[in-house]
């Protein structure tokens, strides 16, 4: 996610945000359903098409207090926008922007890939958005001339740098600085100087074809032990690909669809020791609130499971849908033990 530098944000990893052992289990912006979408039709339809086919993206994110600021890629007429995964992450509201058109629209998350850092938006009510032209990443080499087209710094105006292919497969560690890291691999690698704000956006061949989804470092989101000053891409093969399951509903330990339920509490280790997920915080008018955690509760069952680690619950609460009805146990400051049953909401992407 391109974040603007003055701020300062805790990245949210899954439906949980990390900070050395603490979690926050936040998760997914308001939802559009696979089943919804009538498909992914990587063409324009209709006539007077609206824009290039490259989009900026906008993200609200009030549980953090901030706000980020990307690209994307037009796959459809009707608004379907490709970007990373980063992009979006933690936002509770997303709009895609048309530059220099004065159109924008409300966007929703159809689905995601945290692993290969992949995303699906709709943009609602988009009438007739020009589609970007993809190419074959499989025909990309090195030493090839490219361009990439973004909104770099967030300004919300497009761009463009040139550069040259200089490395194919490449496989990076990227890292939020607070002990969160995601490995990306396959990756295109070019001297074209990417900045905060050009990820999402596409890395195009001689021939204005996509050949790549870029995949900028930015504040939030860095790359470890590369030497490059140039950027990395996806390959757009890969990413459409992902695309295209994320549409068909196609569900993974890795692809989520739909809604990420919301729990709303911040949770760390047991300082004791003990199994459990230690209360650190707890969001207002949240799940967890309703469900009567307060700061210093001790989560012992989530949906009839134990909990171990912290790690178990966020991984309980992703596997649920908002709106499931979920009963909970906890242990309270004066230990006594509690049970409480509460419906989970829709929050921020994981």
């Amino acid at each position: 996610m391109e974040r603007r530098d003055d701020l300062r944000l805790r990245r949210l990893i899954g439906p949980f945000r990390r900070s050395h052992l603490r979690f926050a289990l936040f998760a997914g912006v308001g939802v559009l359903s696979a089943g919804t979408v009538a498909g992914l039709a990587f063409a324009g339809t209709g006539s007077a098409p609206i824009g290039t086919g490259v989009v900026v993206v906008d993200s609200n994110l009030s549980y953090q207090g901030g706000h980020g600021a990307g690209t994307g890629m037009v796959l459809s007429g009707s608004g379907e926008v490709l970007t990373n995964n980063h992009v979006i992450k933690g936002a509770t509201s997303i709009k895609i922007v048309v530059p220099e058109t004065g159109h924008s629209y409300k966007a929703t998350v159809v689905g995601y890939d945290v692993f290969d850092d992949v995303a699906v938006l709709q943009a609602d009510g988009a009438p007739n958005l020009t589609t970007v032209s993809l190419g074959n990443s499989a025909t990309v080499r090195r030493g090839q001339s490219v361009r990439a087209v973004g909104n770099a710094g967030g300004t919300g105006r497009l761009s463009s740098v040139s550069g040259k292919v200089t490395a194919l497969a490449r496989a990076i560690t990227v890292s939020d600085g607070q002990g969160g890291a995601e490995h990306l691999t396959g990756l295109i690698e070019s001297n074209a100087a990417l900045q905060p704000g050009d990820s999402g956006g596409p890395l195009e061949n001689a021939a204005g074809k996509v050949v790549g989804m870029d995949t900028a470092a930015s504040t939030g989101f860095r790359f470890q032990n590369v030497s490059s000053k140039g950027g990395y891409s996806i390959p757009i093969n890969k990413a459409v690909t992902i695309a295209r399951r994320i549409e068909n509903g196609e569900a993974s330990a890795t692809v989520h669809i739909g809604g990420t339920a919301f729990l709303g509490v911040e949770v760390e280790a047991n300082p004791f020791g003990a199994s459990g997920a230690m209360v650190v915080d707890v969001v207002q008018g949240s799940p967890a609130r309703r469900a009567g955690l307060v700061p210093g509760d001790l989560v012992t069952r989530f949906a009839g499971r134990s909990i171990g680690p912290p790690t178990e619950l966020t991984a309980l609460v992703l596997a649920e849908k908002p709106g499931a009805r979920v009963k909970l146990s906890y242990v309270d400051q004066a230990g006594v033990t509690r049970s409480a049953t509460t419906t989970l909401a829709s929050g921020p992407a994981q």
